[in-house]
């Protein structure tokens, strides 16, 4: 009886409503502009470190299917 009472705490918490604050969008312009060799970069840095290695994968995907 009293594991029930003392599991009853835990998601007493979890159940409780908590409030939360709503964030500070405004509609201003946006301080830094970003130039286009920055876009350059970040698009091919996200290439690099995303696609690149599941591309290799799927690309060897037969050799890691063979058992040795």
């Amino acid at each position: 009886m009293q594991a029930l009472r003392g599991s009853s705490g835990l998601f007493r918490a979890t159940l409780r409503q908590h409030l939360t604050q709503r964030a500070n969008i405004s509609a201003k312009p946006a301080k830094h502009v970003v130039s286009t060799g920055e876009h350059v970069i970040a698009m091919i840095t996200m290439f690099v470190t995303i696609l690149m290695p599941s591309g290799w994968i799927l690309s060897n995907l037969e050799n890691y299917k063979k058992r040795p």
